[in-house]
């Protein structure tokens, strides 16, 4: 099992009176709005479009006599499932889509089907891991290691990575299929630091974690392979939808919740005392900032990630709120000097490629090499 030592701490420093204003505000919104953290009642139709959507494309691609109606329809059920997985799954792993606990763990259940994704373990690693340690080395479980990526400075550089801002699509695109198939697995055997948090424990664990694997494989392809026959469609089309349909949902998955965090933002050792240099706060806005998309309306599709900063700051708040939220951190943190970042589509993308680029060539802080204007922390 790969042990990590006792979570580092992150101290005050001095920013408590930041912390007081920012709740304050926030609250006083809620209460102005007469309003709660959860869902509403839009966002739960939102939700139930989606899912009807899903279903929709599902029933679509059994029912075609084309290879290509199969396609679209297969597209369609995938795509709406990531849609699901943005705007339900992400809240309910936080338990800000519904009040009760049991309820969002059910429904995260049904709506990481399409993905095969396990959410038990992928919220321990979204909120135990990455949400207190975003971009701290060995703490993010979403910038470990690869081999194959470097997305830290402190991890170590190889020859062929001053290609990865060319070829960083595609290992975005195999990130959720490598979730579900060798993270799951490595996390369900004991292999990985979530083994401390003790998810899914005993016999009954096996069962639910296995069930939904094999429920997985039934839906997205036994059954699409035996509808296929019955209409003459071949195997190959059917496993080309599933992988293309995969590779494209992960690519926007991981495009919403990991690109915020390259922009001009900042990475850190493990510390070796057990405190992190800064506090809380300030390694938020150190490591995240807030983009908008263009046209703007997209967010209301991309379940507010991209107030991806705002989202780190109230992860107990459902998504709906981050626009509002977004404006109340904007004005408390000019008045209390930090660094609010929102910045527009083509900036992140730029800035997104300067930072591979920086990490391809090998830029280390250890060592003091650095060929770009970008300086890790």
């Amino acid at each position: 099992m790969s042990k990590l030592p006792d979570m580092p701490l992150f101290m005050p420093d001095g920013e408590q009176a930041f912390h007081r204003q920012l709740n304050r505000e926030a609250q006083a919104y809620l209460k102005q709005q007469h309003d709660h953290r959860f869902a509403d009642r839009i966002h739960l139709c939102k939700a139930l479009m989606l899912a009807l959507l899903c279903l929709g494309g599902y029933i679509l691609c059994l029912t075609q006599q084309s290879s290509w109606g199969f396609f679209g329809g297969y597209l369609l059920f995938v795509m709406m499932g990531m849609l699901l997985n943005v705007n339900v799954n992400h809240d309910a792993s936080h338990n800000v889509f519904l009040r009760s606990p049991r309820a969002n763990r059910i429904i995260g259940r049904l709506v990481t089907l399409p993905l095969g994704v396990d959410p038990d373990y992928w919220r321990l690693r979204h909120v135990e891991f990455h949400h207190r340690y975003a971009n701290v080395e060995h703490y993010d479980l979403d910038t470990e290691e690869n081999g194959f990526f470097r997305q830290s400075p402190y991890q170590q550089h190889r020859s062929y990575m001053r290609f990865q801002h060319l070829y960083w699509p595609l290992i975005a695109a195999l990130s959720l299929p490598y979730i579900a198939w060798i993270f799951d697995w490595s996390d369900r055997l004991g292999k990985t630091p979530l083994a401390q948090k003790g998810a899914l424990p005993g016999k009954q664990g096996w069962l639910v974690f296995t069930a939904a694997k094999i429920a997985h494989l039934l839906v997205v392809l036994v059954i699409p392979l035996w509808a296929a026959q019955l209409h003459d469609i071949g195997a190959g089309v059917v496993i080309a939808s599933y992988v293309i349909s995969q590779m494209i949902a992960s690519l926007m998955v991981v495009f919403l919740l990991l690109g915020t965090h390259w922009a001009q933002a900042e990475f850190y050792d493990a510390p070796t005392d057990g405190r992190m240099p800064q506090g809380w706060y300030k390694h938020n806005f150190a490591t995240a900032c807030d983009w908008q998309p263009s046209p703007l309306w997209l967010q209301q599709w991309f379940g507010m990630l991209n107030l991806h900063l705002t989202h780190h700051l109230f992860p107990g708040w459902h998504h709906r709120h981050c626009p509002a939220l977004a404006k109340i951190i904007e004005r408390v943190a000019r008045q209390h000097g930090m660094n609010y970042r929102c910045i527009g589509y083509r900036q992140l993308m730029r800035e997104q490629q300067q930072f591979l680029k920086a990490m391809g060539r090998g830029d280390d802080p250890r060592t003091g090499h650095s060929e770009s204007p970008w300086q890790p922390k």
